[in-house]
């Protein structure tokens, strides 16, 4: 059945082109003509592509609005510090406002050209592996004591425990996972939710950090895109990426890549975590097979590092 919500307010061109149009002055000369086509429909926003370098991103549910605002608050700064290490953020251009003709706030940001992470094979991902590194070197630094606050990302795992549980048996039940998978799932949870926290400042992180959240161009890592969940917290939520997005000869490359950022705990705590949003996107990808692909690869990478 389809996991992904509908939209709540109806998104089409005539509605896009109208809104840029209305900011023409604000935008780029000839920018609010270019030619408009949809771009990608996810479950909280819709991405337009508007021309070659510039695209509109619009919510298309209310739950989506405070990750939109997010964005714009705080990804100019956090873009300035990232494209140090020559990886691009999307940084709104344009922070639209509502309006009679949209009820929510809305962005022109920077077309990423390239391809989604998800279309790069596994074992071609490890070139990524320093540069992604050294951009979460960047990222992970100590938030502001108003930064966005995120119900889930960068909490401690234990607010997750209930819920990671009652998925895994889900999972299990419908056989969507075996018993001895489930059993070393459980493990690396628990090993996550017993290790000793997060002791440290709140550091920035992205929140939501997994291949398809990554733009690649001609081989390289060239952005890291849908900052709506970023937030401050315990670096280890996006440190799972290491297991979400490559293969054991690419992990190492990437743990080896972040030197002594990270201790031995927020290894196992960032384990955990990528236990948790593999389970989630097992659970939520029957109308998004290339997530459901991308959760059973991540789930073989994470058993059989069920020691790591």
């Amino acid at each position: 059945m389809p996991d992904k919500p509908a939209a709540e307010f109806p998104i089409d061109e005539s509605l896009v082109r109208a809104l840029i149009t209305a900011h023409a002055a604000e935008l780029p000369q000839g920018a609010a003509t270019l030619v408009l086509e949809k771009a990608a429909e996810g479950w909280d926003n819709e991405l337009w592509r508007l021309g070659r370098d510039l695209a509109v991103r619009l919510p298309r549910r209310e739950l989506a609005v405070a990750l939109v605002v997010n964005e714009q608050r705080v990804l100019p700064g956090i873009a300035e510090r990232i494209a140090s290490t020559g990886v691009l953020v999307p940084a709104p251009l344009l922070a639209g406002a509502p309006s009679a003709q949209f009820p929510w706030p809305w962005s022109v940001v920077p077309w990423m050209e390239g391809v989604p992470g998800l279309d790069v094979p596994r074992a071609h991902r490890a070139e990524w592996a320093e540069t992604l590194a050294a951009a979460l070197g960047a990222l992970h630094l100590p938030a502001p004591a108003d930064h966005p606050v995120n119900p889930v990302r960068g909490r401690a795992l234990a607010t997750r425990d209930k819920v990671f549980g009652e998925r895994l048996d889900g999972l299990r039940r419908a056989a969507l996972v075996d018993a001895a998978t489930a059993r070393v799932l459980a493990q690396i949870w628990s090993r996550g939710v017993t290790a000793p926290a997060w002791q440290d400042a709140a550091v920035w992180i992205h929140g939501d950090l997994h291949p398809g959240n990554l733009v690649a161009h001609d081989g390289a890592l060239r952005a890291i895109i849908d900052f709506g969940d970023v937030t401050a917290g315990d670096p280890a939520y996006d440190l799972a990426v290491a297991w979400l997005a490559f293969d054991e000869s690419g992990r190492q490359r990437f743990r080896t890549a972040t030197g002594t950022r990270y201790d031995a705990d927020s290894w196992t705590r960032a384990h955990a975590w990528a236990a948790a949003v593999a389970v989630l996107l097992l659970v939520h990808s029957d109308d998004a097979p290339v997530y459901g692909r991308l959760a059973r690869e991540a789930v073989a990478e994470i058993v059989g590092e069920g020691d790591g």
